[in-house]
């Protein structure tokens, strides 16, 4: 059950920043905290750390998480860029578009390549390949929730 809230969270986070435009209050901040929250819950609930493992771990997610966050926002506005440019697709806007694409995939594996050795410090090999499974998992149902709303050029 603990999945599908947090996999309807992030499905929902990649469609606020739409919502947020139009308010003010911008709502984008709030969904990324809950979210950061029942994700966080669901890996604690996984790992099945000791307290020492924990303590060593929870550092280098929190940066790992944050890092993250940072590819998101850019799949997030190659999202906005492609809804804003598929009515008059041209092949420069699709060659932008896949060079973006491709650049962000590079740079999620060196980013899970370069938390690979801080992990490995915190936990042992086994937990480490649990983590990136738990990574992996929930960015394959967020990725086809969202590509379930993006229309093929």
């Amino acid at each position: 059950m603990r999945w599908l809230n947090v996999v309807c969270w992030l499905t929902f986070a990649l469609t606020v920043p739409a919502l947020a435009q139009n308010n003010p209050a911008d709502n984008t901040e709030l969904v990324r905290q809950k979210l950061r929250a029942d994700k966080k819950l669901l890996v604690a609930e996984n790992m099945k750390m000791t307290d020492t493992e924990a303590n060593a771990f929870w550092p280098v997610y929190d940066a790992f998480q944050a890092d993250l966050a940072k590819l998101s926002d850019r799949a997030i506005k190659l999202v906005e860029y492609y809804a804003a440019n598929s009515s008059k697709m041209t092949d420069s806007a699709a060659t932008r578009m896949t060079d973006e694409y491709l650049a962000l995939e590079r740079d999620r594996a060196a980013l899970l390549q370069t938390y690979r050795q801080q992990f490995s410090a915190a936990l042992p090999p086994l937990k480490v390949a649990r983590y990136y499974q738990i990574e992996n998992k929930i960015r394959a149902i967020v990725n086809w929730e969202l590509a379930k709303g993006i229309p093929v050029m």
